[in-house]
C-alpha cells in the first residue's frame, strides 16, 4: 500500500463493512473479546481497527460504509441460488453484523443500507459520486466485485491476510497486470469467467486466461458476440490463432468459438452481467459542504470516546481519538 501524501482532490473512503466484519470474525474469534456490556465484539473491534488504520493512512475527507440489506435480496429473488453453498453464519457473527450500523452511526460516520441491495452497490455509487463531484475514492473490501469501478480517480484496497499495510492498492495499471484486462472491461471479464463465491458459473469451458485473451484481441465482449453471430467467429478464430503462432502457444481459436456457440453461452454471460452490475445511482446522503454532517471528518471527541470506549480496548480508543478527532491520544493514561 502506498497512498499519496499530497492530494489536490478531496478523498472519499468507501468501506465494505460486511466484508471487513466477516474477515475479522474468522481472524479474531479465538480472542472471544466482548464489549463492556458483555456482548461479542471481536469482529466489530477488528473492523474498527482496520478502519482507523485506513483513515490514518489515507487521511480521507469523508467516509461512508456500505451495509447489506439482511432482510431482502433483489439478486436472490432473480436467482435463488445466488451465493448458495456458503456456510451458515455463526450466530455471534450475525449479532455483530446487525450491530455494526448502529456503532458506526453513533460515531457520526455515514452508513447506507440500500433496500434489497448490498455493500457492493454502495461502493459503486461512491465511486460514481466521487467522479461526478471531483473527488478521489478509495474502496476498501476483500471482494473482487469493486474492481469494475477502478479508474484514474478510484482505487481499491483489497484486504488480504496481511491486513491494511500488507494489502494491495489496485489501480488500472495494477489490475491490467493482474488479469490482463483494462478496468473498464473487468465486468465483462468477470461475467465470462463467472464467480464461484457467488455461485455464478461462467461460460462453460472458458476460464480467466481465455476470457482475458478474448478481450485483449477483440476489444469487448460485444465485439466477440457480434463476430460469432454475424461472421461465424472468423475474426475471433483468426485473432486467437495468430496470437498462438506469435507466442508459441497451442491454438485455441476453434475450441473457444465452439464454447461460445454453445446454446446457453451468451445467455449465461448476459445473466451474469445483469447480476454482477452494481447500482451507481444510490443517494449516499453526503453533504460535504455542511460541516458536522455524518461521514465528514473530524468527528466529535465525546462521541468517539464514548462509543469506541464501550468496546473495551483502551489502545483502540486512543487511536480513534487521534485519527477521528485530531485530538492528542491521551486516553487511558494515568
Amino acid at each position: 500500500m502506498n497512498p499519496a501524501p499530497d492530494r489536490p482532490r478531496r478523498l472519499l473512503l468507501a468501506v465494505d463493512a460486511p466484508s471487513l466484519l466477516h474477515r475479522n470474525h474468522h481472524a479474531r474469534a479465538h480472542t472471544r473479546h466482548r464489549d463492556r456490556g458483555g456482548r461479542p465484539a471481536w469482529a466489530l473491534h477488528g473492523m474498527l481497527r482496520q478502519i482507523l488504520e485506513s483513515i490514518d493512512a489515507f487521511a480521507p475527507d469523508a467516509v461512508i460504509f456500505g451495509l447489506d440489506d439482511r432482510e431482502r435480496s433483489l439478486r436472490r429473488e432473480l436467482y435463488p441460488d445466488y451465493k448458495a453453498g456458503r456456510a451458515e453464519k455463526d450466530p455471534e457473527l450475525v449479532e455483530q453484523l446487525e450491530r455494526a450500523g448502529a456503532l458506526l452511526d453513533a460515531l457520526g460516520l455515514a452508513t447506507l443500507t440500500p433496500p434489497g441491495l448490498e455493500a457492493d452497490d454502495v461502493n459503486a455509487s461512491a465511486a460514481t459520486w466521487a467522479g461526478e463531484n471531483g473527488w478521489d475514492c478509495v474502496v476498501i473490501t476483500s471482494d473482487r466485485d469493486s474492481f469494475a469501478h477502478i479508474s484514474e480517480h478510484t482505487r481499491v484496497l483489497r484486504l488480504i491476510n496481511g491486513g491494511i499495510n500488507g494489502s494491495p492498492l489496485l489501480t488500472p495499471k495494477a489490475l491490467q497486470i493482474m488479469y490482463g484486462v483494462p478496468a473498464d472491461r473487468y465486468l465483462e471479464f468477470a461475467a465470462v469467467r463467472g464467480d464461484a463465491s457467488d455461485n455464478l458459473p461462467g461460460v462453460r469451458g472458458i476460464g480467466e486466461k481465455t476470457a482475458a485473451l478474448l478481450l485483449a484481441h477483440m476489444g469487448s465482449m460485444q465485439a466477440v458476440w457480434a463476430d460469432v453471430e454475424h461472421n461465424d467467429g472468423a475474426a475471433l478464430v483468426a485473432a486467437l490463432d495468430s496470437w498462438a503462432e506469435e507466442t508459441g502457444n497451442r491454438r485455441v481459436g476453434a475450441t473457444t468459438l465452439a464454447r461460445l456457440q454453445a446454446p446457453d453461452a451468451r445467455e449465461r454471460y448476459e445473466f451474469n452481467l445483469r447480476l454482477m452490475t452494481c447500482r451507481t445511482d444510490l443517494d449516499l446522503g453526503l453533504t460535504p459542504d455542511v460541516p458536522g454532517t455524518p461521514g465528514l471528518l473530524p468527528l466529535d471527541i465525546t462521541r468517539v470516546e464514548r462509543v469506541v470506549g464501550h468496546l473495551g480496548m483502551d489502545a483502540t480508543t486512543a487511536l480513534a481519538l487521534r485519527v477521528l478527532t485530531g485530538e492528542p491520544a491521551s486516553y487511558g493514561r494515568a
